[in-house]
């Protein structure tokens, strides 16, 4: 195992070697290339093609909500691997495996060395993988149903509705009439 400081001295020799390159291939760029500078080389150009009217353009906002919500999903999509690593494990374990296979994997999970599981009873860690593997799937039952009220949340405010009706009319206030008869003064709230 490396000490912290390693680790850290391994991660500034990675960056410093990246700057280096970027850096050597920038300058080696700068010095290589031609210079001809010409009024075709200065003209605006997108994909190859001449542009056609202003850069400024109204863009539609769908686009970035829709990419928005793609994004939050995936971001949370993504952590369903970590739990079917800790699940496919402790499955692994359950049934009739080996005593090797049993430990190779309770050392993969953090839970035992490879020594202590060899002298642990079989019939307590297939009961404890079991115990993983149910903990497992209600963790995972649980955090899925937190992304699917967030879907419905989105899905109810008309987030994903690619056409919205842009206001609903207004309704009239209600009108009440005056009062008929005035109020005497023993019957105004004012004179208690």
């Amino acid at each position: 195992m490396a000490t912290p400081t390693a680790i850290a001295a391994y991660v500034a020799l990675f960056a410093l070697t990246g700057f280096l390159f970027l850096f050597a291939n920038l300058v080696l760029g700068w010095l290589v290339r031609p210079v001809v500078p010409n009024a075709e080389k200065y003209e605006v150009y997108e994909c190859g093609e001449p542009t056609i009217g202003s850069s400024f353009v109204q863009f539609d906002l769908r686009f970035y909500v829709v990419a928005l919500l793609f994004i939050i999903f995936d971001v949370e999509v993504a952590f369903f691997f970590p739990w079917a690593a800790v699940f496919g494990k402790a499955t692994q374990m359950t049934g009739d495996a080996p005593a090797a296979v049993v430990a190779t994997r309770l050392e993969e999970l953090g839970i035992s060395t490879a020594a202590n599981a060899a002298t642990a009873d079989a019939a307590d860690v297939a009961s404890a993988a079991r115990d993983l593997a149910l903990t497992s799937v209600a963790d995972i039952l649980i955090f899925f149903c937190v992304l699917l009220v967030g879907f419905a949340y989105v899905w109810k405010r008309g987030d994903l509705d690619w056409v919205r009706a842009v206001s609903r009319p207004k309704q009239q206030p209600v009108h009440r009439s005056p009062p008929t008869r005035p109020l005497e003064p023993s019957q105004s709230i004012l004179s208690a």
